[in-house]
């Protein structure tokens, strides 16, 4: 099959399984539909993958008439805008519907006065970037659809009435969104994509129609607009000197950068920044976690946020050491020692995942910012490893909520035996996430090595502090789950078969990109890249081997007595009562209950506290960011 036609199936199909589910309310038809859709989009992606690198990798940029294409998708960035307003306006957020309106404004000076003016030759362009997000997309992001079969029948015990068909038909119209954004070359384009993710985002928040989830809704969609704002602004620039394409912008920003192209790459990654929630922005991922599960795994892992580091990722060679370089860096840098200290006073695993994917992305965006092969060699794999890991423990994590009752950490005790299939691809995860020798590590230390080779001591410093604290959040969450401190009755029989399908795929992934790191680097992002990073293929097959190691262990504990040998009762210094129950005689010969606790230090690390730090700094340097591109535009600034 030709690769436009698979490209064409991969942007339309989920749109029209969307309206297929929207129209068809049966359960037993979702039950059969979606994992057969997946099934299909995950094939095409794969099929994508494998013509990309039969015509040797190389990118491929298609040209074709596309009137009717842009007719149509002004008509939807149009309806967006329009139906932002509609809502906001009955919800009595009248500063939404002015943002909405002045996005409207832009839509229409840029259809009607500069487009006709921008080149585009050719709107669609696939690289290794793009087929790599293909690939998240096409597995991951319909790997969580399949979840959510299982997991919105528990939740609909709960509802109070069956809404079922648009949550999915949302999730579905959502995978269209993101494959128009890693496709299009099209500005015009890639910005409609851009505004299907932000309403679908604030749709899915606002699901359960509770006071707090319309709160949160509200949130997101108003930070979302502000980056809509700034990337309809880019377009108008960048249109009004003849730049239409995103490749051609960011070749022209990398080998003759002009004060035009800073200030549009300025604008690009402002937008970039809300999509990737990064500071003074993170909040409304916070409030996404209000939603249903695969809400947050499909906003957190592969989606929504992955497309602000997507794009940021492909302008990384048009920054370095200018303005939109300089702001990505502190920001990034910023948000990920920031939220990873914040992460320290969690107890509820759903908020520690969100403040880890927020100090993540921030990880991403400074390597970004820098440009440089390594630093994007290590974005790329932080993108990666983030996405199969994340998606794994926020799935893990639904699940284990619906059985148990509870998403703190601190009744996460004795998994082990409760959930003892579940707790182990729980552990994979946050190995994955932390720890050597998984390839998210790995990546940081990649990471690590552009910033000194930057000479920014400052970001060296955030990444050192940021990383201790990260060490400290995943540590204390995988000695609470890892231990059993009881034998309980196992409660995994009512897991859907759905759940476990879609936990399974996410952690063989997880795992087959550690072990597969250095096939990966060699012969798919080095190429991309277009040097070699200087990471030495030997040392990372000696990482996959002892990853290999680690997972055999993980995998062959049971959770559970094997029925040979002896069960010894529980000591307790000898002045045990009751071992099962962990309850001893105290020095007063009263019965007592051995526990044990995580320290948070909410009293040192106040998190209303870092998080007002966060939005000052945060909301600095933005405003630095974007003043001074436009000054240095408008010939005010010269060297700023």
């Amino acid at each position: 099959m030709p690769l436009n036609v698979l490209l064409l199936f991969l942007v339309v199909y989920p749109a029209i399984a969307a309206g297929l589910l929207l129209l068809v309310r049966s359960d037993s038809f979702r039950g059969v539909f979606v994992p057969v859709s997946a099934a299909l989009v995950a094939a095409g992606s794969i099929a994508v993958a494998v013509l990309f690198a039969l015509g040797g990798g190389k990118p491929v940029a298609l040209s074709f008439e596309c009137e009717a294409i842009d007719v149509v998708l002004a008509l939807v960035d149009a309806l967006i805008a329009i139906s932002i307003a509609v809502i906001a306006g009955r919800g009595h957020k009248p500063w939404i519907v002015l943002l909405a309106i002045i996005q409207l404004a832009l839509l229409a000076v840029n259809e009607l006065a500069v487009a006709p003016r921008a080149s585009v030759f050719t709107p669609i362009y696939v690289d290794t970037l793009s087929v790599i997000m293909a690939l998240v997309i096409g597995i991951i992001g319909t790997g969580i659809t399949v979840y959510a079969i299982g997991y919105m029948r528990d939740f609909q015990r709960h509802a109070d009435s069956d809404r079922r068909h648009v949550f999915f038909a949302v999730m579905w119209i959502f995978l269209t969104g993101m494959y128009l954004i890693v496709f299009s070359n099209n500005l015009a384009w890639l910005f409609c994509g851009w505004e299907i993710t932000t309403v679908c985002s604030f749709l899915l928040i606002g699901y359960t129609r509770t006071e707090e989830a319309t709160r949160n809704a509200f949130r997101q969609i108003w930070m979302n607009l502000l980056g809509g704002l700034a990337f309809a602004c880019a377009n108008i620039v960048s249109g009004l000197f003849g730049i239409g394409e995103l490749t051609q912008l960011i070749a022209l920003g990398q080998l003759s950068p002009t004060v035009v192209t800073t200030f549009v790459v300025t604008l690009l990654g402002f937008a970039a920044i809300t999509k990737a929630a990064q500071m003074p922005f993170h909040t409304w991922l916070l409030g996404a976690m209000v939603a249903p599960t695969p809400t947050s795994a499909l906003l957190h892992s592969s989606t929504m946020v992955k497309a602000g580091c997507f794009l940021l990722i492909k302008l990384a060679p048009a920054c370095g050491l200018n303005i939109p370089g300089i702001m990505l860096m502190l920001v990034g840098g910023f948000t990920f020692m920031m939220t990873s200290i914040m992460a320290i006073t969690q107890s509820n695993a759903k908020r520690v995942l969100a403040y880890s994917t927020i100090a993540n992305l921030g990880l991403i965006v400074a390597c970004a910012g820098i440009g440089s092969p390594l630093a994007t060699w290590a974005a790329i794999f932080l993108l990666i490893f983030h996405a199969a890991a994340k998606s794994l423990l926020f799935l893990c994590v639904g699940t284990a909520e619906h059985h148990i009752g509870s998403r703190n950490i601190e009744d996460m005790d004795s998994l082990f035996s409760r959930m003892p299939r579940l707790s182990r691809f729980m552990v994979i995860g946050m190995l994955v996430m932390f720890i050597a020798p998984f390839g998210m590590l790995i990546s940081k230390w990649a990471a690590f090595q552009a910033f000194i080779d930057s000479y920014n001591i400052g970001l060296v410093l955030m990444l050192a502090f940021g990383s201790a604290a990260t060490f400290f959040f995943w540590a204390k969450w995988i000695g609470k789950v890892s231990a059993s401190a009881r034998s309980e009755v196992s409660v995994e029989q009512g897991v859907h078969a759905s759940e476990w399908l879609a936990i399974t795929l996410m952690a063989v992934l997880a795992i087959a990109c550690t072990l597969l790191f250095p096939l990966i680097s060699y012969f798919v992002v080095d190429p991309y890249l277009g040097v070699s990073t200087g990471v030495g293929l030997d040392n990372l097959w000696l990482l996959s081997a002892l990853a290999l190691v680690v997972v055999a262990v993980m995998v062959g504990i049971s959770g559970r007595p094997s029925g040979k040998g002896r069960t010894l009762p529980v000591y307790l210094s000898g002045v045990s009562l009751d071992g099962d129950d962990r309850v001893f005689s105290d020095s007063m010969q009263q019965p007592l209950e051995a526990t044990q606790r995580n320290w948070y230090m909410e009293g040192v690390f106040s998190e209303e506290k870092l998080r007002r730090v966060g939005q000052v700094v945060g909301t600095f340097i933005l405003l630095w960011g974007v003043v001074a591109a436009l000054t240095f535009m408008m010939g005010i600034g010269g060297g700023l």
